[in-house]
């Protein structure tokens, strides 16, 4: 492949990820009265990690951190986004045959490495996974914490299903999962959310 075959791969690639801002997910950005969509997510939960990598509990490379949270929800361009509370929530098969045919659009050693860091986000296999993952998690505690708990209200989730969910943050770092189950039970009881 010539160094121009793969910029034309390379930019097929990222016309292809204009879908990504078609997807809506089930939570409003603050102040607004519309659905964010997954480019909006990842953008923010990679900020996210960014101003957090420093507290987490086990050493992390960011620039691994950030390229697997801007990487692991490309595959909604195929699979739509599945609301986290959802019993078909973990669906691995469709959303890998979504990240090979991706991530096959690019140069081939680019899309085998995205596709490598994708599997272990997925995998949650080392200790940059793992914080990403619990990142990914946290974004949409904020989000709720601070909009009257929209989207957990709308969908009848209890403290229980948001803290046994999200337990993964305290892998990330302790205190911050003590600061979260605290935010949880005193703004979600304080909204009318059901314990159970």
């Amino acid at each position: 492949m010539t160094q121009m075959d793969e910029f034309k791969a390379i930019i097929g690639f990222i016309v292809e990820l204009e879908k990504l801002k078609t997807v809506e997910r089930r939570i409003k950005p603050l102040g607004l009265n519309r659905f964010e969509n997954s480019a909006e997510h990842s953008w923010q939960i990679a900020l996210l990690a960014l101003t957090l990598s420093r507290y987490a509990s086990e050493a992390v490379n960011e620039l691994t951190v950030v390229t697997m949270l801007l990487l692991h929800d490309v595959v909604e361009i195929d699979t739509g986004d599945k609301f986290a509370y959802d019993a078909n929530h973990d669906d691995y098969a469709n959303e890998h045959a979504a990240a090979v045919r991706l991530f096959a659009l690019l140069p081939d050693e680019t899309g085998a490495r995205f596709l490598a860091l994708w599997e272990e986000f997925e995998q949650a296999s080392s200790p940059e996974a793992k914080f990403a993952k619990a990142i990914d998690r946290l974004m949409p505690i904020i989000q709720n914490l601070h909009n009257g708990c929209q989207s957990w209200l709308e969908h009848h989730i209890t403290v229980k299903q948001i803290l046994t969910k999200n337990a993964a943050i305290e892998n990330a770092n302790p205190q911050l999962w003590a600061w979260v189950k605290e935010q949880v039970n005193e703004k979600g009881l304080a909204v009318g959310l059901a314990l159970e």
